[in-house]
């Protein structure tokens, strides 16, 4: 197992951190844990960055990330510090782990019991049972693989891939290829290439645009489960930030970095009421934000028109709902699918428009948690992926608002429209101005083959001796559990670096 190597060469070094993010408060962790004097600056009220909640009249909902993946990244983490975590919040896990509605009526449930998941796959295709079996086998071995020799090795050089150990350990991984060409050597139905292919919704990417190495998600989905934190994410907020404080780390909400500058021997992070020093800093704040808004000029490792050039992954449309009575048969995680999604992935990444047939997400909490809304009412959000950069109007919202409530009473039987007390819209002009997010982004940079691994932003800046990124543009990407990695990965290299 890849341990965190010694950081102590960064005892005693003065670091700001830029953002409280998981990429922030991990960094921050790793550093006091190392003796360093971390201050961490929020722009926003809120710790946690896209995980912020929303709290009115008695609904609390989580505005960003609300599924909770890969266990065994959290308790690699705690454990770090001597701690697990059980020591800041429980963990519920979910059954089913998702329901899908699809939209010729059709219905399914994917569930902790692997054999029950392989009966569904069996009986939309003959033969399905045993290439599912086939196709978690593979995705665990790229899982394991993936994540030991990939995900917490710092490969953010072109030299860190050629040497004999990466070479050995990548054979067999599925490199090459998109997951539609690797999905469908397994599964001919359309609705089972779905199944295996959602996840990449939470990488940014579509079936087409992602790399086949993507498929050790189904080992995270399938085998790994699906869980719900106390409190949700932001439980899992609390509980990172409770660590990070019991560890030293001083943190300063409503606090935004207008500007970040060198001076001999350290830097000058300038805010609207006072002025940071520090050795070192790190930017878990949107990277393309930081270079082109906070960095002067000859400190930019890209220009506009690299930003211009990226992939970015989807901006969302999201609707906070508090209801009136329950809202059967939605499931705590619900999927709503059209029987073909193709057209929506190319209204993101190829033709941006809003989705006329969109798949969508809804998460109702309250099936689970009590304590997210008053009693006789439930708590749901929905979210539709639409590309980055979109154009947001308060009416076109207003109208995309009536066909999405439309379109959930239409295909899961649940008509929402006359039963809203509390209701909250959130798009791309609010990732936006919430998150400084480049194009309005929900994510990040997508996990495209050419956006992935070395061919992401590096942790370490290569304009500005001592600067740092962490979070979802740099290694490894995307995500809740990959933000915390990162956290890792660039105290790593920020103890490589200061130890050169």
């Amino acid at each position: 197992m890849h341990s965190v190597p010694d950081l102590s060469v960064l005892d005693g070094a003065s670091v700001v951190v830029v953002g409280g993010g998981f990429g922030g408060l991990s960094t921050a962790c790793y550093l006091a844990d190392a003796g360093a004097e971390v201050t961490l600056l929020e722009k926003n009220e809120q710790l946690g960055g896209r995980a912020s909640r929303l709290e009115r009249d008695g609904f609390r909902f989580d505005m960003g990330p609300s599924w909770y993946l890969m266990p065994d990244v959290f308790e690699r983490f705690f454990s770090h510090f001597d701690r697990t975590p059980s020591d800041y919040y429980g963990l519920t896990r979910l059954d089913p782990h998702y329901r899908i509605f699809f939209k010729d009526g059709d219905r399914v449930d994917m569930v902790p019991d692997i054999e029950e998941n392989k009966e569904t796959f069996e009986a939309y295709e003959p033969g399905a049972g045993e290439k599912f079996d086939e196709y978690l086998r593979k995705s665990e071995r790229n899982y394991e693989i993936g994540m030991e020799h990939f995900v917490y090795e710092d490969r953010s050089r072109v030299r860190d891939f050629l040497d004999l150990d990466v070479a050995k350990n990548a054979w067999g991984l599925s490199l090459i290829g998109s997951m539609q060409d690797h999905v469908e050597r397994y599964f001919s139905h359309p609705k089972l290439q779905q199944i295996m292919q959602y996840t990449l919704v939470f990488l940014g990417g579509s079936p087409k645009n992602t790399p086949a190495l993507y498929n050790l998600m189904s080992h995270v989905d399938f085998n790994l489960g699906v869980y719900y934190p106390d409190g949700g994410l932001g439980g899992v907020v609390d509980g990172i930030v409770a660590m990070a404080e019991e560890l030293g780390v001083d943190f300063h909400t409503g606090t935004p970095v207008e500007e970040i500058r060198g001076r001999t021997g350290a830097f000058v992070v300038r805010t609207p009421d006072e002025e940071f020093l520090a050795d070192y800093v790190v930017s878990d704040a949107d990277y393309a934000h930081t270079e082109q808004e906070l960095l002067p000029s000859e400190k930019r490792q890209y220009s506009e028109r690299y930003w211009e050039s990226r992939t970015y992954a989807p901006s969302a449309f999201l609707l906070y709902l508090g209801v009136e009575g329950d809202v059967d048969p939605l499931a705590h995680h619900t999927l709503v699918l059209p029987t073909d999604w193709d057209r929506h992935f190319e209204q993101i990444f190829d033709d941006p428009a809003w989705p006329d047939d969109p798949a969508y997400y809804l998460c109702v909490p309250s099936e689970t948690d009590d304590a997210v809304a008053p009693e006789g009412h439930s708590n749901l959000f929905v979210l539709v992926p639409v590309a980055a950069g979109l154009e947001d109007t308060p009416s076109l919202r207003r109208a995309y608002r009536d066909l999405v409530l439309d379109d959930i009473a239409s295909h899961t039987g649940v008509d929402l429209r006359d039963r809203i007390v509390v209701e909250e819209s959130f798009c791309v002009s609010d990732f936006a101005a919430r998150y400084n997010a480049t194009k309005g982004t929900a994510l990040g940079l997508a996990h495209t083959l050419r956006q992935t691994a070395i061919f992401r932003p590096p942790n370490a800046s290569q304009a500005m001796d001592g600067l740092f990124f962490t979070g979802s543009f740099t290694q490894p990407g995307i995500g809740v559990p990959m933000c915390l990695i990162s956290g890792q990965l660039t105290a790593e290299r920020m103890a490589n670096t200061v130890g050169e």
